[in-house]
């Protein structure tokens, strides 16, 4: 996919861009037309999220 996030600075700004990638998702939808598999879609993308966080987290440690 795209290059290797290695050091800690670079995994912070990945963790930035894909949170700001969130927000602006957020901010597209409608809410008159929002669904189910929106509100899916945007859990799925918090914990594809936290998922990444939780690797880098023990690059840190």
């Amino acid at each position: 996919m795209g290059n290797a996030v290695n050091n800690k600075d670079q995994q912070i700004d990945y963790l930035k861009n894909r949170l700001d990638m969130f927000m602006n998702v957020i901010d597209s939808l409608d809410p008159e037309a929002t669904d189910v598999e929106d509100i899916d879609r945007l859990i799925s993308m918090l914990d594809d999220l936290e998922a990444k966080y939780e690797r880098f987290k023990k690059d840190w440690e």
